[in-house]
This record gives C-alpha cells, structure tokens and sequence, in this order.
C-alpha cells in the first residue's frame, strides 16, 4: 500500500468522504453477471475500484472468494461497515491498482476480476491492463462495465462520460473471448484470456 495518496485517491477520496454514490447494480446487470461469470465454488474474484463493496459482496454471493480495492480509505471504510460477520465477506484493501505493487492484493492469480465503473478513469489504460493479465488466472474472466460515449443526448450534463471507440478497442485487444452487452449508456464485457 502506498504511504502518499494516489492521483486517483485524491481525487476519488473527497467524493466518497462526503457521500457521494454511485449507480446501483440493478436485477439485468446482476442476471448478466450470473450469465457470464457463474458460481464460483471458492474461486478467488477480484474488484478492482470496489467503492461501497455493491459488487464485490455480489461476487461473494456467488460463491467467489473475494477480494475489494479501491484508493479511496472512505469507500473501503464505507464497504467494510457493511460486513456481515457471516465468514463470507470479501476482504478489503486500500490501494490504487495503477501504481501500487500487486503483492499488495490478496491471490497470485483471480478466476474472475472485475471493473464497474472505474476503466474510463484509468489514464494509462494498457499498462491498466497488462497489470490485470498478469493477475488473471488462465481461462479467467475480466468483466469490465463501463459507459460508452455517445450514449446521452446532447442536452444530458454528463454526455461527455463514457469510452470511446479506440479505447474500446483497446479494451478488448488480446483477447481470445469477447462477450458484450449493452445496458443503457453501459456496455458490459466479458474478456477471456
């Protein structure tokens, strides 16, 4: 874990620390969730810019084991509140997935990770990248939800959100499997190795 606040950290932490929230999962993403990614008989699972811990408690849902990050100390703070003591919560990490060491995470290798709403804001997407195939185990899944310009009209404050084309594209280069679904302004991808 790094000892000064991130780039990403410092602008993210102010957000969450003054109650900020951020679009929920709803019943068709979880159902596409389910489609794509399965049960996950005790497999690690890792999610990366976990923010209120929605998903990562979702995977565990599933049966993964897993494990939530995010470079924000409120949005953790805020994720870990939720435990449950049940033994089945994910384990939370404050770390910045760009610029931290990866042995800061909890598994060598993850049978699932994920990434809701956070690759748009990942500046260097293809070390971003490179960093997630090295954790991802082989025949793993990398599930990235993320909106897509052009979704929103015009007149819509936000309509500057979402990736573009070329950076769609290389989203989904090197892969060997590339499942999409579209939600609205969001697409969802499923990326095998």
């Amino acid at each position: 874990m790094t000892t000064a606040p991130t780039a990403a950290a410092t602008y993210w932490e102010p957000l969450w620390s003054q109650g900020r929230r951020y679009r929920k999962l709803d019943d068709t993403e979880n159902r596409l969730l389910e489609d794509h990614l399965g049960s996950g008989r005790a497999r690690p699972a890792l999610d990366i810019g976990c923010g209120d811990g929605s998903l990562a408690r979702r995977l565990a849902e599933l049966g993964y084991r897993t494990t939530g990050i995010d470079c924000s100390p409120s949005a953790i703070a805020l994720a870990a509140g939720q435990d449950t003591g049940s033994g089945h919560d994910p384990v939370w990490r404050c770390m910045d997935i760009t610029t931290d060491g990866l042995g800061a995470v909890a598994e060598a290798a993850y049978a699932v990770i994920t990434c809701r709403l956070v690759y748009r804001w990942i500046d260097e997407k293809a070390a971003f990248l490179d960093r997630v195939r090295h954790l991802l185990a082989p025949g793993g899944t990398f599930w990235v939800v993320t909106e897509i310009a052009g979704r929103r009209t015009a007149t819509d404050p936000l309509h500057h959100l979402g990736i573009t084309p070329a950076q769609a594209e290389i989203l989904t280069a090197g892969w060997s499997t590339v499942h999409t679904a579209d939600l609205d302004v969001l697409r969802c991808y499923a990326l095998r190795p």
